[in-house]
This record gives C-alpha cells, sequence and structure tokens, in this order.
C-alpha cells in the first residue's frame, strides 16, 4: 500500500527538526510541494533548504500549484470548496506519483495537528478511491517557537490558554486569561486596539529564520509598532507567518506570576 507521510517542519530551520523528521525524510520516495503564488518560490525554497540539510540521497520533488481558495457563500463554504479541490488534487497526485508500496511526503509547516488541513485534505482525498496510509511526524509550533524566542512561559499559574484566530480576535475579544492568535492578518490586533484592551502583548514573525522579528510589551504602547512592523515586512517579502500570545493586566493586587 502507498503511504504518505506529513512531516511537521517547523518554523523552516534546518536545525530545529526532530530526529523523527529526519528519519521520515530518508523514507520518501517524492515530496509534494503546492506552489501557492504570491512569493511561493522562497516557502519552496525554505523547503529545499531542509532537504539539503537532512536528506542524504538525491530527491524527487513534484510542484503543484495549489488551488485558490474562494469567497463565495461565505467563509466556511469558501474553505469546504477550497478543501475539495485540494483533496482532488492530492488524489491524482499521490496517484500518479507514488508507485505501489512507494512512500510519499508533504512538509508541513509548525506541527500538522495545529490551524493546518493537511490532515483533513487528505482524508477527504481518500474519497477519490486512492488508497494510502497517512502517517504524521510531529513539528515545532509557533506557538512554542514564540515561547522560545521571547523566553517566556505560556501559560500563568493554573491558568488555561485559548489558541484563536485573527478572524475570531477581529469579531470579539477571548474571555481567557491568556490568549495565542494564529493567522492573523493584522486585523485582529488592530480590533483589539480599537476596544482599548489592556494588557502584554508578545509578537513574532519569521520565528527561526534569519528574518526572525520579535516586540513585546503592553499593546498601547507597541500596538502600532506591531501593525508597522508587519505591514512592512510583509511588503517586503511578499508573505508573512506571524504569531502573537496576549494576557490581559492582572487584576489590583494579583501580579504575572507563571509556572
Amino acid at each position: 500500500m502507498r503511504r504518505v507521510l506529513v512531516i511537521g517542519i517547523g518554523m523552516g530551520d534546518p536545525a530545529a527538526l526532530t530526529f523523527r523528521a529526519v528519519e521520515a525524510i530518508n523514507q520518501a520516495d517524492v515530496f509534494f510541494f503546492l506552489d501557492k503564488g504570491e512569493a511561493a518560490g522562497e516557502l519552496i525554497g525554505l523547503r529545499e533548504a531542509i532537504l539539503r540539510a537532512h536528506r542524504r540521497e538525491p530527491w524527487r520533488a513534484v510542484t503543484a500549484p495549489s488551488p485558490k481558495r474562494g469567497t463565495a457563500g461565505g467563509y466556511r463554504a469558501g474553505v469546504k470548496a477550497w478543501h475539495d479541490a485540494r483533496a482532488a488534487l492530492f488524489a491524482g497526485l499521490i496517484d500518479q506519483e507514488i508507485a505501489e508500496g512507494g512512500v510519499g511526503a508533504f512538509l508541513v509547516w509548525g506541527d500538522p495537528m495545529l490551524y493546518d488541513s493537511t490532515l483533513r485534505v487528505l482524508e477527504a482525498a481518500r474519497g477519490h478511491g486512492i488508497d494510502f496510509e497517512i502517517a504524521v511526524i510531529p513539528g515545532i509550533t509557533a506557538v512554542q517557537a514564540l515561547c522560545a524566542a521571547h523566553a517566556i512561559p505560556l501559560n500563568g499559574i493554573g491558568e488555561p490558554v485559548e489558541v484563536t484566530t485573527g478572524r475570531r480576535v477581529t469579531a470579539g475579544t477571548p474571555e481567557a486569561p491568556a490568549f495565542v492568535v494564529l493567522l492573523d492578518d493584522g486585523s485582529g490586533l488592530a480590533a483589539l486596539m480599537a476596544r482599548g484592551w489592556e494588557g502584554h502583548v508578545w509578537w513574532g514573525a519569521y520565528l527561526g529564520t534569519a528574518d526572525e522579528r520579535l516586540l513585546a510589551g503592553r499593546l498601547t504602547e507597541v500596538g502600532e509598532a506591531i501593525l508597522a512592523a508587519r505591514a512592512e515586512a510583509r511588503a517586503r517579502k511578499g508573505w508573512i507567518m506571524d504569531v502573537w500570545l496576549a494576557r490581559p493586566l492582572p487584576a489590583a493586587g494579583a501580579s504575572f506570576e507563571t509556572l
């Protein structure tokens, strides 16, 4: 039976891969890259750098154009249509490029379990009549990389942490004592600022790469700088991957003690 490896590659630093990820990279017969158009060359280049660092033999890669995500019918309908198109693409790639008993691989940013559609799409691809096994190799998430870069723990003592998206923060401020925001185009942070939210923010972009950018402080003091930094970086590079952690100011008499 064919096998598909979904390999978490962290934030793109070849030195940050796990031993299991390196082992998996050396098991694959073919690697699948998706060309997402805007600035895709650099994102594919980062994956190729990982292969150059860890692959012991020459490799074969197949690059395919990624379907575009539309907005017709609303957010969820657009995502479903996009996933359906990707599932058809994945099924075709697996059928055409992986021999029976062979191994293909997707190199997934961060960890495949966190705000990434690859596993859902692969499961849907099975509905196209293609039989294959899926194996997942975890990677360092953006959340871990952010906390490491700022040398901070994620949670306060005994506190829950909410992991959410910029779209949801735009709709309303999370009630959790700490929340991590991914997939924000800047509107989530801007909405928090517009509400007069009081608290600390730790922000990072291009974590673990030579272009890493970090800012931290009270939102009222660093919010505008974060928005300006991400706008400049995106204009310069054509893409940005960033994440931020927010923690409301403690109540009177409390402190930011963390565990």
